[in-house]
């Protein structure tokens, strides 16, 4: 028995499998103290637990409120949602702004004119090197002293007006013509896709290439704007009321300001992951496109992106995930995000932050793990088929 034994110890395969047991039931055992000893202070301390709390009156505002109802007398979960749709905002705005940028400066940094090469160069050499708390700030107070007051806001065709306080957009209002509208955009967009998948299997087997620009301005653009004044939907227009605008949609200048500095902050690393994407793009792939008589815009749109993309996606997407978690400095320039909102405001006066900073960090992993998971399935699709 005790030479069995013996065997198995020095069996590498059991030792591997022992050890892990053992490193499992150690961190086990210390979480679970851990966790003992945090419930057994907080009852000592009288300290309230639980989410209850989230049905609670907030009776606080928040400045910036794109789509949900909100005011001071709505419940600390209403004021989560309102936290999570504002960080949703910025995040998604900053990742669209910094991937046209990107793609931009990153393809300028290759390009033969010195003056282009050397401004893309002194642009990311810039605002890759300062802390991007210290561009938030910079830009925010740019605006505050740029842009006119109120009564002396830039007006576009008296629908749309744009002043320190921010940018005021015509609101539509949810109804059924409203509906119709999106419906019209929703259908658009599917069959400009079904459109688009028919000319992609058209050219490979034919080589055929079908331009789906005219489709795609006619069913995704054109459609719903028949269908909005076909139906007559209604919209809601900004009014100057007092001192500010009242009515439609409010973007904040601190959304602006936070958004457009994520956005060149993070361009630049997206530029160099384009330019090292470029770069590993094989010289003959070039002069392939070169040979069959491509300009070099339709080459390096055609031949050479679509490579290179196989090699800049997965940096982009630690870029991605970067501008999402840096909204939460959103704090520095007062925009009510959810780290602001929750993390800040309901903490202060509930006192809940066992509670509070989790339901925060699940927030954010959460986003983060839908970005990584939509990204990684379009880089999967870009792959090389039987790599």
């Amino acid at each position: 028995m005790f030479t069995k034994l013996k065997s198995l110890l020095y069996n590498n395969e059991v030792r591997a499998i022992l050890f892990q047991v053992l490193a499992v039931a150690v961190i086990a055992y210390f979480a679970y103290q851990a966790f003992d000893n945090l419930m057994l202070n907080i009852e000592q301390r009288g300290i309230r637990s639980g989410f209850g709390f989230l049905n609670d009156e907030a009776g606080f505002a928040v400045n910036d409120n794109f789509f949900l109802e909100y005011s001071p007398a709505s419940t600390n979960l209403q004021a989560f949602y309102v936290g999570i749709v504002n960080t949703l905002m910025v995040a998604i705005t900053g990742i669209f702004l910094a991937s046209i940028i990107g793609l931009i400066v990153g393809i300028a940094r290759l390009s033969s004119n010195y003056l282009i090469k050397k401004i893309a160069t002194i642009y990311i050499e810039i605002f890759r090197n300062i802390p991007i708390l210290l561009q938030i700030l910079f830009w925010y107070s740019i605006a505050l002293n740029a842009l006119p007051s109120a009564r002396n806001s830039i007006n576009f065709f008296d629908t749309i007006f744009l002043n320190s306080r921010g940018l005021y957009l015509p609101k539509p209002i949810m109804g059924f013509e409203l509906y119709i509208v999106l419906a019209s955009f929703v259908i658009g967009i599917v069959s400009y896709i079904f459109i688009k998948k028919r000319s992609n299997k058209k050219h490979d087997e034919t080589g055929i290439k079908t331009n789906t620009i005219p489709h795609f301005l006619g069913l995704v653009l054109l459609l719903p704007i028949v269908a909005y004044f076909v139906f007559g939907a209604q919209l809601e227009y900004p009014a100057l009321k007092g001192f500010n605008f009242k009515g439609g949609v409010d973007l904040s200048i601190e959304f602006f300001a936070l958004a457009f500095s994520l956005s060149i902050y993070t361009a630049t690393y997206i530029a160099e992951a384009i330019r090292s994407g470029v770069e590993s793009v094989d010289k003959g792939q070039k002069e392939a496109a070169a040979a069959l008589g491509l300009k070099d815009s339709w080459a390096m749109r055609l031949v050479i992106l679509p490579q290179a993309f196989r090699v800049a996606i997965p940096p982009i997407i630690n870029q991605y995930l970067n501008l999402t978690k840096n909204s939460s400095l959103a704090a520095a320039v007062g925009y009510t995000e959810l780290v602001t909102i929750f993390s800040g405001t309901v903490l202060n006066v509930i006192g809940q932050a066992i509670e509070i900073i989790t339901l925060t960090m699940l927030v954010y992993l959460t986003i983060s793990l839908v970005i990584s998971l939509i990204l990684n399935t379009f880089n999967k699709k870009m792959q090389i088929k039987g790599n």
